[in-house]
């Protein structure tokens, strides 16, 4: 069995924070769990709207198999609901959820992927990184599979446009294959606006020319499905050994996307990011993501392949096609704070002043059809758009 379907959400609305882009320092009013300041929780709307997404995803077909999320507290925080309810399925859920789903009770832990983290542009100082393992284990016990190594690392100066397209291609394309090796036949991926933006364009193949278009949305909580071309090509066949799960690096260089030969070709890949073998970096307990995003790898020693092909409507392994559209149709409140991008932004060509919640002024902020919410019972997608 390989892949057939990947559900993708936003975290909830969440708090804000600021930036001030000569400096490179990060502030926020409400002091984050995690002590970093562009790492906020959700607000208390966010997670309600965390818990009625959990409701939907519990009753979805087929069933989620496996979870990835960037380890930024406010995407963790959106899928706990989710996975803590599947975990200790029927006794969690409400009657109504129950009735009619297909899920049976079992284990989830989330694979913690950074390259499904958060965007920020190209800068001339570096930008921050989620908590470390041991950290975010404190608040999400039990939560987190410590075992995995993500599949990219991005670079900590930021990116551009292209290089977080590139980015999303290689991690879609380690994903994909993981899920196909172990026979896992849906997969939900958390991320945040422009990654899941991204994500849509790589799987689907469809890039635009006017990257500012609106194609495929980013409402917070809502609700993407991507089903896989019939007769797509997958790797269901490829060996992938423990020793072929060494991490990448993203934005080693400015114009390059460094790519894993260990997932591509099946060569041995015996030094990750960390300067050590995979297995050893599995056992080290202080070898968390402060450790991952601070490496950097050396083009010239890695090796590595040319970045993943997708454009021109080809798609990551065969390509996509997009079922559902952020739909928000489980939300009370329905389509809100969407975004989509506004030109190849950068910190360095930004005015003379702090910027208010980067994470938003990269950007333009979409608002939502609050009509479309499961109260007034209409779907934020008119019953499912394709793209």
């Amino acid at each position: 069995m390989t892949l057939e379907v990947i559900y993708v959400t936003r975290h909830g609305f969440r708090s804000n924070w600021l930036v001030d882009h000569t400096s490179g320092s990060y502030s926020s009013t409400l002091r984050s769990p995690t002590g970093i300041a562009a790492d906020p929780a959700l607000t208390a709307h966010g997670v309600d709207q965390a818990k009625e997404l959990g409701q939907r995803l519990v009753a979805v077909d087929p069933p989620i198999e496996r979870v990835y999320s960037s380890l930024y507290y406010r995407c963790l925080q959106t899928v706990e609901p989710f996975v803590r309810s599947v975990s200790s399925f029927p006794s969690s859920l409400p009657e109504d959820v129950k009735k009619g789903t297909r899920h049976c009770q079992r284990q989830l832990h989330v694979r913690g992927e950074t390259g499904l983290g958060e965007w920020y542009g190209s800068a001339p100082f570096e930008h921050p990184v989620p908590a470390s393992l041991a950290t975010l284990e404190s608040h999400f016990p039990s939560l987190l599979d410590r075992d995995y190594q993500p599949a990219v690392v991005p670079t900590r100066m930021g990116e551009s446009v292209d290089e977080l397209h590139d980015r999303l291609a290689v991690t879609l394309d380690r994903i994909i294959a993981e899920c196909d090796r172990d026979g896992i036949r849906a997969v939900l991926l958390c991320s945040h606006a422009a990654p899941i933006i991204a994500l849509g364009r790589v799987l689907t193949g469809n890039m635009p020319e006017n990257i500012e278009v609106e194609d495929f949305r980013a409402f917070t909580c809502g609700l993407s499905v991507f089903r896989r071309r019939k007769g797509a090509s997958s790797r269901a066949n490829r060996s992938l050994t423990a020793t072929n799960t060494a991490s990448m690096t993203v934005g080693a260089s400015p114009t390059q996307t460094v790519a894993n030969p260990s997932i591509s070709s099946g060569v041995d890949n015996t030094r990750n990011i960390l300067g050590s073998t995979p297995e050893i970096a599995k056992q080290t307990p202080q070898a968390g993501t402060h450790d991952l995003q601070g490496a950097e790898s050396d083009l010239r020693q890695q090796g590595l392949n040319a970045p993943i092909v997708w454009r021109g409507g080809r798609g990551v392994e065969g390509g996509w096609d997009c079922e559902l559209n952020s739909d928000c149709s489980h939300l009370s409140q329905g389509e809100e704070r969407g975004w989509r991008f506004a030109g190849d932004e950068s910190f360095k060509d930004v005015p003379n002043k702090s910027i208010l919640d980067a994470g938003i002024s990269l950007g333009v902020v979409v608002e939502g059809n609050k009509e479309s919410g499961k109260s007034h019972g209409k779907s934020s997608t008119g019953g499912g758009s394709r793209l």
